[in-house]
């Protein structure tokens, strides 16, 4: 039941056609995973890197047919906490969900610290190895973020399109250079079908490096943040979301081809900067500098998104009753929720002083995610017992199911998940649980009862 202060606010501007809606989604879409991630990939498949990445849009896109039939049912900017609140109606069920989209950022977000760190030492000349220097980079870079977040910045969709015309020019760059060798008869194409898989079988092994890939894949979800501001949402974002999603597969099977193809694997997974490598091996007179500013700037604006709706979405939780007041103080000039962002970014601090490695970061944004998804996916069948009144999306039964299974069983060490994601994400999640229980004792000593809207826990997920 809406509030009358809900029922008196005015609509979003509807302004999103499909143009638009698809360029938000491929820009979501691509980014940090495929710009720092493939060389780690190669490390666990071998030449048949193009694969976990195939199954990782295989799994997304089964993942993503769930959000349609929810985000056309509910076309309003919400997200997986919403959902998972509308289907179970267990607040610290809900709680938990929005806290791991907000841990989820902060790892994402710290993931493409390190990226943006190892590109900039490669792009200045910096011989800095994987040692101290480039954690500083990747502290000082994540500092500046924080200054920005603290002066406040509004993310626009025009600005989206500028950021998703150079991740993609970056990426068809990597492309056209593997093209122009392979055409002049450099790289070898062979290894495509090559498997070095170590100990593991060749499913096990693809499985494994699919949980690492997945992080590539995120970003689809947050389309339906824009539901309230597309022109008839219920029409167009099935076909908009599926193409948006076969667009990024198609492109990161090929990038994946060309890295492959230029640069053997035991090569590609030296350092965090694999795709500076293929053009530097395809194109040796191309302006290296260029393709690493272009990579940055791609690493770069994802960090600064994804700590946006961090410290937002535990700005909202704090407003919401399930944390501490203290996160939800607002600056008095700009503001801004000040003690949000101080806590988000130590956090994102401690991650890159005592994690740092872009495939430990990397590998806990999906697994995260895939919890999250699987809560989704089982929460789209529990909601067919709520009937609406307008025409929607309707998946096929099987698709959800498979769905779930497939997200749950990638979260499990089944999946051949490395120990340590689990701690970090085990971590996050126990600061979390701890600062709930904290407000719940307060609230108890204090007669206060918190309240629990989910609509304002409904904040963006990760980006790339």
């Amino acid at each position: 039941m809406a509030t009358t202060e809900q029922q008196t606010q005015p609509e979003l501007k509807r302004v999103m056609g499909p143009g638009l809606l698809l360029l938000f989604i491929v820009g979501d879409v691509l980014g940090t995973g495929i710009y720092a991630l493939t060389g780690q990939v190669a490390a666990q498949v071998g030449g048949i890197v193009w694969a976990p990445f195939l199954v990782a849009f295989l799994v997304a896109l089964v993942t993503a047919f769930s959000y349609l039939e929810l985000v056309t049912k509910y076309p309003r900017a919400a997200g997986a906490a919403l959902y998972t609140h509308k289907a179970f109606g267990v607040h610290f069920l809900t709680f938990l969900v929005a806290f791991a989209v907000m841990s989820s950022g902060i790892t994402s977000a710290s993931t493409a610290a390190r990226a943006f760190s190892s590109n900039a030492a490669a792009v200045l000349g910096l011989d800095l190895g994987e040692g101290i220097g480039i954690t500083l980079i990747g502290l000082g870079f994540m500092g500046l973020v924080a200054v920005v977040n603290l002066r406040g910045v509004g993310e626009s969709v025009k600005a989206n399109v500028v950021l998703t015309c150079v991740e993609l020019t970056g990426l068809l760059i990597v492309i056209g250079v593997g093209a122009w060798a392979l055409g002049l008869g450099e790289g070898d194409l062979s290894r495509v079908t090559e498997v070095d898989t170590g100990d593991q079988s060749l499913v096990g092994g693809v499985i494994a490096a699919t949980g690492l890939a997945f992080f590539a894949m995120v970003g689809f979800e947050d389309s339906v943040n824009m539901a309230e501001e597309c022109k008839e949402p219920r029409r167009i974002f099935p076909r908009v979301l599926l193409t948006g999603l076969a667009i990024t597969g198609v492109i990161y099977v090929l990038v994946s081809i060309s890295a492959i193809s230029l640069v053997p694997a035991d090569r590609l997974s030296e350092g965090d900067t694999p795709l500076l490598q293929v053009v530097q091996a395809g194109a040796p007179g191309f302006p290296l500098g260029l393709f690493g500013v272009i990579t940055m700037f791609a690493v770069a604006n994802s960090a600064l998104i994804n700590m946006l709706m961090a410290s937002r979405l535990v700005y909202g939780m704090s407003r919401e009753g399930v944390l501490p007041p203290l996160l939800g103080r607002v600056g008095p000039r700009r503001r801004t929720p000040v003690t949000a962002i101080l806590f988000t970014t130590a956090l994102a601090f401690g991650l890159i002083t005592f994690v740092g490695a872009v495939p430990d970061l990397g590998g806990t944004t999906a697994l995260l995610l895939l919890v999250v998804f699987a809560v989704v996916n089982v929460a789209v069948l529990v909601l067919r017992r709520d009937r609406v009144d307008a025409d929607h999306f309707r998946t096929p039964t099987v698709l959800p199911v498979v769905g779930a299974l497939a997200c749950a069983y990638l979260a499990t060490p089944l999946a051949g998940r490395p120990v340590v994601q689990y701690q970090i994400a085990g971590v996050l999640l126990a600061v979390g649980v701890a600062l709930w229980a904290v407000t719940v004792v307060v609230d108890r000593r204090t007669g206060t009862s918190a309240r629990l809207d989910p609509e304002a826990l409904a904040g963006d997920g990760p980006v790339n």
